[in-house]
C-alpha cells in the first residue's frame, strides 16, 4: 500500500532501518480508550518507533528496536490490565492463524504447539483467571469464566448481601455497602494509577474512583455500591459487543478445515493437519469438503461454492488446471489439488491480515475523533471542577449538592463511547467488505470511497473477462462445423488466447477437433499443418492475404465489418497455391463481464461519472463503450492514463482507478482511491488500496454504497454519543439525575453506538 497517500497506514517492516516488527494478540480491549492508554504508554520507550493497536482484531503491532524485547512490552502491557497472548516477529504470518480457533492451551490433540491462553482476568486486571478468555473475545468461553465475568457477579453478589443484611441489622449498612463496593473498586483503582503512570491521567477509571470515594466521602455509600457495580455491568456489555465485532473478523480464518486429505508418495492418502501442508503437496478434496489450501486442480472435475471467499452464489465448474481458493467448498465430484500457498500465505489468511491490518489504520475522521477526545475530556474535568465550586462560593449553595452533581459530570464526561463510535463503524465495514469478497485496506481508503466522483476503468480484464471468445464464424468454402473441427485441430498445440478462444468454441458447439499432420507456428503469422494431404493455416488476414494474393467474394466485406464492430479477425486457408481459398472467418472478442453494464449503470445512479482508459484499438474500445454507455479513451499508454487522471484531479474530482494492478501501475497509483479488479493475485492483493476478488464490475458501485453506509453510521454514533452526554449533563446540574444514570449514560452510550455500528454487518441483497 502506499504510503505517502494514507499517512495513518502503519509502517511496513524494514522500512526504518534496523527496525522489526513484532505483532501480539491482545485481550481485554473494549473501546478506543483502551487502545490509546498502550498507544500512549508503549510510544515513549526508547527504541520503539511506531505502535498500532487495533481493538476490534485485538492486536497490537510494534516497530521497534530489536533491543526492545518481548517481556518489556508483554510487562507494560499487562500493567495496564491487558493480557499477550501470542507474539510473533513475521509479519506475514497471519495471526488469526497463529492463535488456535479451538482456545486450547498448550497443545492440541495432534501434537501441534499452540497459543498459550493464559489470561490474566485482567480484562482490564480484575483479578486472576488463568485459562479463561476475556468477556468478548471469540475463544468461546462463557463470559462469567473470565475475570470480569466473576468480578461483576462478586460485586453483585455482595450488593445484594449488603442490602439484606442492613435491612436486618440497620447498624451494620454503611460498612456492608463500603466493603461491596471496593470488592469492584479496588482493581479499577489500580487499573487508573497504571494509567496515570503510563500517560493516561484522565482515564474513566481515574474518573470512577474519584466519583466513587466522592459519593463515600459525602456518605452516598449505597450509590457508590451501586455506581461500581454497574459500572462493571456496563464493562461487561461492552466487552461482548466488542467481542461480536471481533469475531466478525476472525470468523474468516475458520473458514479454512484444520485437517486435510494428503496423498503420500505411496499414492495412499492419510489425513494430515491443513497447517502442516507445504507447497508442492497433493491433497485429495472430497465432494462436500472444504479446501484445506490454495492449489490447482490436478484432476477430476467439480463444483465448488466459492461464497465464502468472493461472494459469488453460483458454484464454479473446476476441471484440471484451474486455481481453488483455501475454504471454499467442494460440492460434487473428487479433485486432486497441488498446493501452491502454505497456511500463512492462502487467501483466507491473506484476507484477515489485510482486515486486520487495515483496523489498525485510522480514517481521518477517526483522527479528528481522538483529537476531540483529547481536548473534551479536560474540558469536562474544568467543568465538574467549576460545578462543584462555583455555585457554593458564587450563589451560597449547599457544598454536598454541589459536589456530588460534579462527580456525576466526571462520569458522564467519559469520552469512550465518542471515542469507539468511528473505529467500531470503520471495523464493521471492513469486516463486512471482506465477507463479500471485497478487501479495502483502512479506514481512510473506505473513508475516501464513499466521496469518489469518478471512476476509470481498464478494459481488458476489467471491464471485459480479459480472454477473447468466438462471436462470429462465417463459413467461406467449408461448412461452419468441418472449419471449426480443422481451426479447432491446428489450435490444439498452441497456448494464444485465439487459440484458446477457438477450443473453447469447439468444446461449447460439440464439435471433435480433426487429428491434424505436422501441426506447428510461423512465427508472427499464425499456425499451419496439413489434413488428407492439404495445407491448413489459421492466421491474421494480413498473413492470409500474402498466401492467397487476394481474397474473393465477400471475405474482404467480412473482414472490414468484424473490425469495425471492434472484433479480432482470423481466416482458415485451405489448400495452397492456385487452389488455396478462405474456409473460414472467424471474429473474436474480449466480451464485457456479464454485470458491467448493470455495474456501470449503478455507479451512474449513485451520482459518479465512469469512464474507459484503455491502450486497445479506437475500434475495439468504442464498440465496448458504446454497449456500456461509457466515455472513452482508447490507444492510451500508461502515460496516457496517468495524465486523464491528474487532468480530473486538477478539476476538482476524487478519481478511483479500477485495473489489473500491473500495466495501469502508474494511474492507480495516482488515483485517490486504486482498486484491482481480479482473483486475489499477489498483486491485487498488495499494490492496491482495494480489491475485488471475485471480479464484479457491480462491485466497484458496492464498495462506494457499503462506504456511504459507514460515514452515515458514524455521524449517527457521534449524535448518540454527544446528544446523551449533552442530556445528562444538563438534567445532572439541573439535579434531576445522579451517579448511577450517569454510569448508564456512559456504558449505555458505548453499547448503542457498538451495537449501530454491527449493523453493517448484516447481509443485503
Amino acid at each position: 500500500m502506499r504510503q505517502d497517500k494514507h499517512a495513518s497506514t502503519p509502517l511496513r517492516v524494514g522500512e526504518a532501518e534496523g527496525f522489526r516488527r513484532t505483532r501480539y494478540r491482545v485481550t481485554g480491549m473494549d473501546c478506543g480508550s483502551c487502545a490509546a492508554k498502550i498507544e500512549r504508554a508503549l510510544k515513549p520507550l526508547p527504541g520503539v518507533a511506531q505502535v498500532g493497536v487495533s481493538v476490534t482484531a485485538g492486536t497490537l503491532t510494534v516497530d521497534h528496536d530489536p533491543k526492545v524485547g518481548r517481556a518489556q512490552i508483554v510487562r507494560i502491557v499487562d500493567a495496564l490490565g491487558f493480557t499477550v497472548l501470542e507474539d510473533g516477529p513475521n509479519p506475514t504470518t497471519s495471526p488469526a492463524m497463529a492463535v488456535s480457533s479451538c482456545g486450547c492451551s498448550g497443545s492440541c490433540a495432534d501434537g501441534a504447539p499452540r497459543a498459550a491462553s493464559h489470561d490474566h482476568g485482567h480484562d482490564h486486571g480484575h483479578g486472576h483467571d488463568h485459562g479463561a478468555s476475556p468477556v468478548g473475545d471469540v475463544e468461546g468461553r462463557r463470559w462469567w469464566r473470565s475475570g470480569r465475568g466473576m468480578l461483576t457477579l462478586g460485586c453483585g453478589a455482595a450488593l445484594a448481601v449488603a442490602y439484606g443484611l442492613g435491612l436486618v441489622f440497620p447498624p451494620l449498612a454503611d460498612g456492608l455497602f463500603i466493603a461491596a463496593m471496593l470488592i469492584g473498586l479496588l482493581p479499577i483503582a489500580r487499573r487508573a494509577f497504571t494509567s496515570a503512570r503510563y500517560g493516561s491521567p484522565f482515564s474513566i477509571e481515574t474518573l470512577m474512583t474519584v466519583a466513587a470515594l466522592g459519593a463515600v466521602a459525602l456518605g452516598a455509600v449505597e450509590e457508590a455500591a451501586a455506581v461500581v457495580f454497574l459500572f462493571l455491568v456496563g464493562e461487561a456489555l461492552e466487552g461482548l459487543a466488542a467481542g461480536r465485532a471481533r469475531a466478525g473478523i476472525r470468523a474468516l480464518s475458520a473458514l479454512v478445515p484444520k485437517t486435510a486429505q494428503r496423498e503420500g508418495a505411496d499414492g495412499g492418502v492419510r489425513e494430515v493437519m491443513a497447517d502442516r501442508l507445504a507447497i508442492g503437496d497433493v491433497i485429495v478434496v472430497r465432494p462436500g469438503d472444504r479446501v484445506p489450501a490454495d492449489g490447482l486442480v490436478l484432476s477430476g472435475n467439480g463444483e465448488v461454492d466459492e461464497a465464502p471467499v468472493t461472494g459469488e452464489s453460483l458454484p464454479k465448474a473446476k476441471a484440471a488446471g484451474d486455481g481453488l481458493f483455501a475454504g471454499t467448498i467442494n460440492g460434487i465430484g473428487l479433485l486432486r489439488v497441488r498446493v501452491t500457498a502454505a497456511a500463512a500465505d492462502n487467501t483466507i489468511a491473506r484476507v484477515v491480515r489485510l482486515v486486520e491490518e487495515a483496523t489498525e489504520s485510522k480514517a481521518p475522521i477517526a483522527r479528528f475523533i481522538d483529537r476531540f477526545a483529547r481536548l473534551y475530556t479536560p474540558a469536562v474535568i474544568a467543568a465538574a471542577l467549576a460545578v462543584a465550586v462555583l455555585p457554593p462560593m458564587v450563589l451560597g449553595g449547599a457544598w454536598e449538592t454541589w459536589v456530588y452533581r460534579a462527580l456525576a459530570l466526571l462520569l458522564i464526561g467519559c469520552p469512550c463511547a465518542l471515542v469507539i463510535s468511528t473505529p467500531a463503524a470503520i471495523a464493521a465495514g471492513l469486516s463486512a467488505a471482506a465477507r463479500r469478497g471485497l478487501l479495502i485496506k483502512g479506514g481512510a481508503v473506505l473513508e475516501i470511497l464513499g466521496k469518489v466522483t469518478t471512476v476509470a476503468f481498464d478494459k481488458t480484464g476489467t471491464l471485459t473477462r480479459g480472454e477473447p471468445v468466438v462471436t462470429d464464424l462465417q463459413a467461406q468454402a467449408l461448412s461452419a462445423g468441418e472449419a471449426l473441427a480443422l481451426a479447432a485441430g491446428l489450435a490444439e498445440g498452441s497456448s494464444h488466447p485465439v487459440s484458446r478462444a477457438i477450443l473453447a468454441r469447439a468444446r461449447l458447439d460439440a464439435i471433435l477437433p480433426r487429428r491434424i499432420d505436422d501441426a506447428g507456428t510461423r512465427a508472427g503469422e499464425g499456425l499451419e499443418g496439413t489434413v488428407d494431404g492439404e495445407a491448413l493455416f489459421l492466421g491474421s488476414p494480413k498473413a492470409a492475404r500474402r498466401r492467397l494474393g487476394g481474397f474473393e467474394g465477400d471475405v474482404d466485406g467480412a473482414i472490414t465489418a468484424l473490425e469495425q464492430a471492434g472484433k479480432t479477425v482470423s481466416l482458415l486457408v485451405v489448400g495452397e497455391g492456385a487452389t488455396a481459398r478462405v474456409g473460414a472467418v472467424f471474429g473474436l472478442r474480449d466480451e464485457p463481464r456479464p454485470d458491467a453494464g448493470e455495474g456501470v449503470a449503478a455507479l451512474k445512479a449513485a451520482g459518479v461519472e465512469a469512464m474507459m482508459l484503455t491502450g486497445d484499438t479506437p475500434h475495439a474500445a468504442r464498440a465496448l463503450g458504446q454497449g456500456l454507455d461509457i466515455a472513452v479513451h482508447a490507444g492510451l499508454m500508461p502515460e496516457d492514463k496517468l495524465r486523464l487522471v491528474r487532468e480530473r484531479q486538477s478539476k476538482g474530482a476524487l478519481v478511483a482507478v479500477v485495473g489489473d494492478g500491473i500495466n495501469d501501475a502508474p494511474a492507480l497509483a495516482a488515483a485517490d482511491v486504486g482498486i484491482a479488479m481480479g482473483g486475489g493475485t499477489d498483486v491485487a492483493l498488495e499494490t492496491a488500496d482495494a480489491a475485488i476478488l471475485r471480479g464484479r464490475v457491480g462491485d466497484v458501485a458496492a464498495m462506494i454504497a457499503l462506504s456511504k453506509r459507514t460515514l452515515a453510521i458514524i455521524h449517527q454514533n457521534v449524535a448518540i454519543a454527544l446528544g446523551l452526554k449533552a442530556l445528562f449533563l444538563v438534567t445532572t446540574v439541573a439535579g434531576l439525575t445522579g451517579l448511577w444514570p450517569a454510569i448508564l449514560a456512559d456504558t449505555g452510550a458505548t453499547v448503542l453506538v457498538t451495537a449501530n455500528a454491527l449493523r453493517l454487518l448484516r447481509r443485503r441483497r
